[in-house]
């Protein structure tokens, strides 16, 4: 995106090592985990793709179409999702948050990739910041231990620890408002 390179940098790092752990989350035992995982892995690698400094790598220009119709897809699969799974309807935003920035990305000049901000709709953009900051405000309080996890029941997977695929939708849901901030 469009913010100092290096806290782009630690944006492409942070997406990316979202997009790896969702990865792993994929081998859960649990089938609704894999495939929410599935779908949170795409949204952070496509963040980690997209946040990655118009200095040292500007897409070509069909490269904004055909990312607005990936996350297009995802938006499409998220909401037939959402009919049975709640949760899905985040998920459904969030694909929809990343058609949106791609597509004001195409219709924006290259050599206007370089410059600060200034393309989107002002109104889409503020009312996504205000879901994605409210997301996150509330992914950050459902951190704070509630209760103490039962003695002896067991080692937990990798995939199947609920605590850090909190920690791994807040990562996205602070990825989602940087990118947005900047554009």
């Amino acid at each position: 995106m469009h913010g100092p390179v290096p806290a782009a940098w630690l944006l492409v790092a942070l997406c990316a090592a979202t997009g790896v752990y969702c990865l792993l989350r994929m081998r859960s035992a649990v089938e609704e985990q894999r495939r929410a995982a599935g779908g949170e892995a795409l949204m952070g690698f496509g963040m980690a793709v997209m946040a990655v400094p118009a200095a040292v790598f500007t897409p070509p220009r069909w490269a904004w179409p055909l990312y607005a119709a990936v996350f297009g897809a995802a938006a499409l699969r998220a909401l037939w999702s959402a009919r049975t799974v709640p949760h899905h309807v985040h998920h459904l935003v969030g694909t929809s948050a990343m058609v949106y920035m791609s597509v004001a990305m195409a219709a924006v000049p290259p050599a206007a990739h370089h410059e600060h901000g200034g393309f989107g709709v002002p109104l889409l953009t503020g009312a996504l910041l205000v879901y994605f900051t409210g997301y996150v405000l509330l992914a950050g309080a459902r951190l704070v231990p509630a209760a103490v996890a039962v003695a002896g029941s067991g080692p937990v997977r990798w995939g199947d620890r609920p605590e850090l695929a909190r920690a791994c939708r807040l990562s996205m849901g602070i990825g989602m408002v940087a990118m947005l901030l900047a554009m």
